[in-house]
């Protein structure tokens, strides 16, 4: 049988929606509500403590009592969701009487209206309706949003005019490496890109779902090796847009932790190229985490510093504090360290860092050839050696290091 509801879009910022019940129905249907601009009003006795702080916030107005008749009246909207099911049927009926419609949560026949599955991409925002299935509704919506995420649906970007679609580069964080890691925000303007810069460590397969027309530039920056210099970066990104073409930036973890991408912005700013930043998965923590390495814990580390490895301990150019780093007893992640390796376990040896604090050196992390190795600040250089330790790797010194899944903070 065809689902008999009828589809419609409400305005209801600034209107006064009523929602009875405090419970975990609330607590998702409330986010949504507010971000429409809804004036909301809850009544319940209680309430979950997420529904609570956005009280405390001021985010709605709490009654803090149970239903009583005459709480709907000068409302647009109503939602019965408590876990009685008498008190949600007299929400309806005076909702009915008030004709204002309304949702009841835990039978939703017998309510004036339904609460569709709802997706957002870029400047659409749909519903799905599936008779009283939400499972389908919600599986339905899920396929559709992978598909405009990856470009397989098309939104007609042609001539969707948002501000995401004009002339511009898009500085894109692709994550530590596994394309399911990267945020939705980049894969929508991969999915628009005229033009992909794209560096070695960004997400590669990501590539291959590109449509045929788009220009993809290879900015590959390998260790010690062939190198796109960043000059050449600066002027393809800038000479691109300059054509009028949307041009995606695309770098592994996050632009800003060792990605140079302030540089490449500070130069698109010089030649008047406008810049959306969108943030990645930094590898620092993503890869450790990954290999049951938390950066943090309770008891264990209350500090974290995240160091390059591009410049070693003594050398003139470094900035880094090595003897202040020793003397911490917290979490050091290494970005960058594999070729000077045995110049950091020195550095830190020598400044007073125990011989068996753990370390942790992951390999390739969240990719199918990821490897991890355990060991201590004493013996890493050997162990790494002998395992043929090779970048990218995120190496993570300290207590945390030690850490197993059977152990208790």
């Amino acid at each position: 049988m065809d689902d008999p509801h009828y589809l419609s879009g409400l305005q209801l910022a600034g209107r006064r929606v009523v929602v009875v019940g405090g419970g975990s129905v609330a607590q998702r249907r409330l986010p949504r509500l507010l971000r429409a601009g809804a004036r909301v009003e809850l009544v319940s006795p209680h309430t979950t403590p997420a529904v609570g702080a956005m009280a405390d916030a001021g985010e709605l107005v709490w009654h803090e009592r149970r239903y009583a008749e005459g709480d709907l009246t000068a409302a647009w909207y109503a939602l019965a969701c408590t876990d009685d099911a008498e008190v949600n049927a007299a929400v309806c009926a005076e909702a009915e009487k008030e004709r204002v419609f309304c949702v009841r949560a835990d039978e939703g026949v017998s309510g004036s209206a339904v609460t569709p599955a709802t997706g957002r991409h870029g400047g659409l925002l749909f519903g799905v309706l599936s008779g009283g299935e939400p499972l389908r509704s919600a599986a339905v919506r899920d396929s559709i949003l992978d598909g405009l995420h990856s470009g397989t649906v098309d939104d007609d970007r042609v001539h969707a005019a948002t501000t995401e679609d004009l002339p511009g580069v898009a500085l894109v964080g692709g994550g530590p490496g596994d394309p399911d890691l990267i945020t939705v925000r980049a894969r929508r303007l991969l999915s628009r890109a005229d033009v992909v810069v794209a560096d070695r460590l960004a997400p590669r397969e990501l590539l291959d779902d590109l449509a045929p027309e788009v220009e993809v530039v290879d900015a590959a920056k390998i260790p010690y090796g062939r190198a796109a210099s960043q000059a050449f970066i600066n002027s393809t990104l800038i000479e691109k847009a300059r054509e009028g073409k949307f041009v995606v930036r695309l770098k592994g973890g996050d632009p800003y932790l060792f990605g140079r991408g302030f540089e490449e912005v500070q130069a698109c700013a010089e030649a008047g190229v406008p810049v959306t930043m969108v943030p990645g998965i930094t590898s620092a923590f993503a890869v450790p985490a990954v290999a049951d390495v938390p950066v943090t814990h309770r008891g264990v580390a209350h500090e974290v510093v995240v160091v390059s490895g591009h410049v070693a301990p003594g050398d003139d150019r470094s900035l880094v504090d090595w003897s202040l780093l020793a003397r911490m007893r917290g979490t050091i992640v290494l970005m960058m360290g594999v070729e000077r390796l045995p110049l950091f376990a020195k550095a830190l040896l020598e400044g007073g860092r125990p011989a068996d604090t753990p370390v942790a050196v992951i390999e390739d992390g969240t990719m199918r050839t990821q490897r991890a190795l355990r060991s201590t600040l004493s013996d890493i250089v050997d162990d790494a050696e002998a395992a043929g330790v090779r970048p990218p790797a995120v190496i993570v010194f300290g207590p945390v290091a030690g850490l197993t899944r059977g152990q208790d903070g």
